[in-house]
This record gives C-alpha cells, sequence and structure tokens, in this order.
C-alpha cells in the first residue's frame, strides 16, 4: 500500500497475469481518508497498450474508488518477462460537491501553494497459470494407485488404460499380420504360376495360326479317319 497526504492507494504495484493474445486487468482501491473531495487523473507511458476506467474522477470523503486497468492482449512474451511501463496516479483537493464533470486538465497543474499529490507504479507481469504445489500427502497416500511414483490419482488410470491394452493388441497383431503375410506370398506365387500358363497358351495359338493348320482343322481329320475306319472293318 501507497500512503499519501489524500489517498490511500492500494496495491503499490500493478501486477498483470500474463497470457499470449489474451486481455488481462488488475485493480487499484483509492481511499479517500480526508474529509474533502478529491479528484484524481491516471496517466501511463504506454497509453495505446492499457485502458483505465475510469482514468479521472472524484474520491468522495472517506470513501473508496476503484480503478480498473486492463492490458490489451499481446503478442509476444517480453524478455525476462519485465516491464519498462509505468503508471503516474495524481491527486488533488477539489471543491466541495464537486463531480466528473467538474474535473479540468488545470486542476493538476503545478503551482505555488497548490498540492498535487503523486503515486508512481510500476507494471509487474505475473504467470497465468502457475504450477499448483503438490500436497505431500500425494506422495505418501495409502493408496495402491499413488505407489507408483505418480502425484495424482488420476495419472495412473490414463497410464493404465493406455498401456495394457497396447501390450494385448501388439502381441495378436503380430500373429495376424504374419498370417495375413503367408497367404499374400502364396496367392502372388498361383498368380505367377496362371500367368505362365497362360503365356504358353498364347504361344501355342500363335504357332497354331502361322503353320496353315489350325488345331480344329487336325482335330476334325483325325475324328474322320477314326469313323471311316470303324465302317470298313463293320463291312
Amino acid at each position: 500500500m501507497s500512503t499519501g497526504d489524500f489517498l490511500n492507494l492500494h496495491p503499490s504495484e500493478l501486477k498483470f497475469p500474463f497470457e499470449l493474445k489474451k486481455q488481462s486487468s488488475c485493480s487499484l482501491q483509492l481511499t479517500n481518508k480526508t474529509d474533502q473531495y478529491i479528484a484524481f487523473k491516471v496517466k501511463t507511458t504506454n497509453p495505446k497498450k492499457y485502458c483505465v476506467r475510469p482514468n479521472t474522477g472524484i474520491v468522495l470523503p472517506r470513501s473508496v474508488c476503484n480503478v480498473t486497468v486492463t492490458m490489451q492482449a499481446q503478442k509476444e512474451i517480453p524478455s525476462d518477462m519485465q516491464s519498462k511501463d509505468k503508471f503516474l496516479l495524481q491527486a488533488v483537493i477539489a471543491p466541495n460537491g464537486a463531480t466528473n464533470k467538474d474535473i479540468t486538465a488545470d486542476m493538476f497543474n503545478k503551482e505555488e501553494k497548490k498540492v498535487v499529490e503523486e503515486f508512481k507504479l510500476r507494471v509487474v507481469y505475473i504467470p497465468a497459470n502457475p504450477p499448483s504445489p503438490v500436497p505431500e500427502e500425494s506422495e505418501e497416500g495409502s493408496s495402491p494407485r499413488a505407489e507408483d511414483g505418480s502425484h495424482n490419482s488420476s495419472w495412473p488410470d490414463v497410464a493404465t488404460k493406455s498401456v495394457e491394452p497396447k501390450e494385448k493388441l501388439s502381441s495378436e497383431s503380430w500373429s495376424l499380420i504374419s498370417k495375413l503375410t503367408d497367404e499374400k506370398v502364396a496367392a502372388d506365387k498361383q498368380n505367377q504360376k496362371l500367368q505362365h500358363e497362360l503365356e504358353l497358351l498364347r504361344k501355342e495359338a500363335v504357332k497354331s495360326r502361322s503353320s496353315g493348320f489350325p488345331i480344329l482343322y487336325l482335330v476334325l481329320v483325325g475324328i474322320i479317319s477314326f469313323v471311316v475306319g470303324y465302317l470298313i472293318k463293320q463291312t
């Protein structure tokens, strides 16, 4: 917390959970510890990167005002997760009954006998999802599932389901693959044999055509000769 004559400011740093391509916000709490109206104004060294709501306002006597600072989504992770951005909050005494419409830039000009209270705030980035500490009970628990070295009881379930069926499937798969391989080799041999026989038939057909005496013609001549001889013997 930062303490001034007019306001108490909490926190004293702007801490943004940093995650790529996602907006991040943090809040400031302004506490007026006087009986007067206090006007405030928020400035930053990088106005395009941040949105402050409200960036000006009035804190009523003995009351609290919340300011939300939003960092736009970032495309790159800064070096060492460090930020050079800074914020400045200025506070001055405002006329009694003043409202937000009564605030002007001249109110925050430093002049003689005029007190302008200032708070300088630096920006701090923190991991958006920090790892949660592991309870000691998970390491020394009595559950059989925790004895395999896992810190989370859900991990052994996942490991069991993903490993055991894999081993069984591997053994069955090798047997099936071996059987299919043998059948494929036998089919290839049978196919080669049929192709060889077909090639021989094609060669015989070509020879028959080139000789001028088709096989069918020779067969018919043989049959006719056999019939004639048979008839001669019968007579």
